[in-house]
């Protein structure tokens, strides 16, 4: 008999209310569902739209029916050179006033913890001073919106289920990809010999 892979593990993760069972939609995604997010050509989109059919992936920033979403903080007019840098691929949209963000609870500021993303190739110090120069430096990079906004990863879908939160303590702290990919049943990737780094 061949081995069947793990199913994956599923998980609700909400610093405010950790007994809420998985599959439940909080108030506060009910209330970010009706905001509004904006795409590389100005179009006006609510949040909820996105993950309304099939379970998406969505990060704030700064054949699986699985959907990657990014949303950014900043003006939808540097979608188009943000993706044209990184040669992202995929959608991403943008919420300008940072009212989704506010809502599902993400925070200014950073906070001190011990955790060290497998991704995030910098310290804390050294990627804020990387983050402000080029921010002072160069108007390609405004698009960058507030950097002391944190952000998060939020597993949503079909309709108003809650798979997965996970909101950001620092720019160091995010949820690990290959996790979660796992969480959506999508094959990991292995990210131990992986140095490519766009810095933006």
């Amino acid at each position: 008999m061949a081995n069947l892979p793990a199913p994956p593990i599923t998980r609700q993760i909400s610093p405010r209310d950790r007994a809420r069972p998985s599959g439940r939609e909080p108030g506060e995604l009910r209330d970010a569902a009706r905001r509004l997010v904006v795409d590389g050509d100005g179009q006006r989109i609510p949040f909820g739209a996105l993950f309304r059919e099939h379970r998406a992936i969505v990060v704030f920033v700064r054949d699986a029916k699985v959907r990657l979403i990014v949303i950014g903080q900043s003006s939808h007019h540097h979608i188009k050179p943000f993706c044209s840098l990184t040669g992202y691929p995929h959608e991403i949209y943008v919420d300008p006033e940072r009212e989704i963000y506010k809502i599902l609870g993400m925070k200014r500021g950073e906070a001190a913890t011990s955790v060290q993303s497998p991704h995030v190739k910098s310290n804390l110090l050294s990627g804020s001073i990387r983050s402000m120069w080029r921010a002072m430096t160069g108007p390609a990079f405004d698009f960058q919106g507030d950097p002391a906004q944190q952000g998060g990863t939020l597993i949503l879908g079909p309709g108003s289920k809650v798979h997965f939160v996970h909101l950001d303590k620092n720019r160091l702290d995010h949820a690990p990809i290959s996790t979660v990919l796992q969480l959506v049943g999508v094959k990991t990737v292995n990210f131990t010999n992986k140095h490519q780094i766009i810095d933006i």
